[in-house]
């Protein structure tokens, strides 16, 4: 297992991280242990939650996902894994989560932080990241900034002087944020310095083959700013598995939870599947190890983050796979022709 440095942090990770959304929904607590056990034997030191999670969301579960990862942590040596979970933004719905977030102010992060530290069993939390941001931000599929939607929020300097005071009181060490912007990068960089506040040391936003927009605008803002990314959804909420090119009723998160998966239901999506089926196919290998291949193999994704419901799928997900230059011509005309299919 390789391992980078996460922005300024000092921190290590593994360059594959464990994601947990699963926990508590698709998977019982022995099956999310037997996950940790094997991604932590085969060198997979980070583990990724959020306090909303599992997915979908629903209050009957929530918060069930770092309640199995807090059952686990007992038997670890805490300084060992590098743990990171997210405080929910406002509205989207979530109503069972403290009565609905309608802000990520004081209050809100207070509250949310003291009981993912008590559902997760733990004193401190490596990296906190922000779920999504508090401001009108296209976000999930979206590509569009509507001006229209504008509304009160907090500010950024206030968000990071409550996150900045949790750092000094221990119970986090480093910070993050999570479906942003390049103007929302710069922004949280830019009131850091001016007022000394805790700095931002990664941004989680997807990536994957059909999903490559963070190449235009982010990885510039991020490769000067040393903020990491961390990839999510590599595999496109499974589709770039290939288990539905021929059958588009298959098992999988997209046939149990259509409504999460909108960011997929484009035009030109099933195509490029296809066509990146077609590729790994013609190499030998898997459809799911040629995506996941590709997302590790770029420079600025600091850690990969890999989700399964299955032990099979997660030893095939932690198997490294070197892709030839040969396939990178070939993935890139792809990629031209379905340009970003589904951002």
């Amino acid at each position: 297992m390789k391992y980078n440095m996460l922005g300024k942090s000092g921190l290590q990770v593994s360059e594959i991280a464990l994601g947990t959304m699963t926990f508590g929904e698709q998977n019982t607590q022995a099956q999310a242990s037997e996950q940790l056990d094997y991604a932590f034997a085969q060198g997979v030191n980070f583990i990724d939650a959020a306090e909303m999670y599992p997915v979908p969301g629903k209050a009957e579960t929530q918060g069930r996902t770092e309640e199995y990862i807090g059952h686990w942590l007992k038997t670890q040596a805490r300084d060992k894994v590098v743990i990171a979970t997210k405080v929910a933004g406002p509205a989207r719905g979530f109503g069972w989560i403290r009565g609905g977030p309608t802000a990520l102010d004081r209050d809100n992060m207070v509250a949310a932080l003291d009981a993912s530290l008590k559902r997760l069993n733990t004193d401190y939390i490596d990296l906190y990241q922000l779920h999504w941001p508090d401001r009108n931000v296209p976000m999930f599929g979206k590509i569009d900034y509507e001006p229209s939607l504008e509304k009160l929020t907090v500010s950024i300097e206030e968000q990071l002087t409550v996150l900045g005071e949790f750092v000094r009181a221990g119970k986090i060490r480093h910070i993050g944020v999570s479906n942003e912007t390049p103007w929302g990068v710069a922004e949280f960089i830019k009131v850091a310095e001016r007022l000394n506040l805790q700095r931002i040391v990664s941004i989680q936003n997807a990536y994957n083959l059909m999903s490559r927009t963070f190449e235009i605008g982010l990885h510039e803002m991020c490769h000067r700013e040393q903020v990491s990314l961390l990839a999510y959804s590599p595999l496109a909420f499974g589709l770039l598995s290939g288990k539905y090119v021929n059958d588009s009723q298959a098992g999988g998160r997209m046939t149990l939870y259509p409504a999460f998966g909108q960011r997929y239901q484009k035009p030109n999506v099933l195509a490029a599947v296809a066509e990146y089926a077609r590729l790994a196919q013609a190499y030998g290998m898997s459809p799911a190890a040629l995506a996941l291949a590709f997302v590790r193999s770029r420079s600025f994704v600091c850690s990969t983050i890999i989700g399964a419901t299955s032990m099979v799928q997660l030893e095939e997900n932690l198997r490294a796979v070197e892709l030839s230059a040969e396939i990178f011509v070939e993935i890139e005309a792809i990629h031209m022709r379905y340009f970003n299919p589904a951002p």
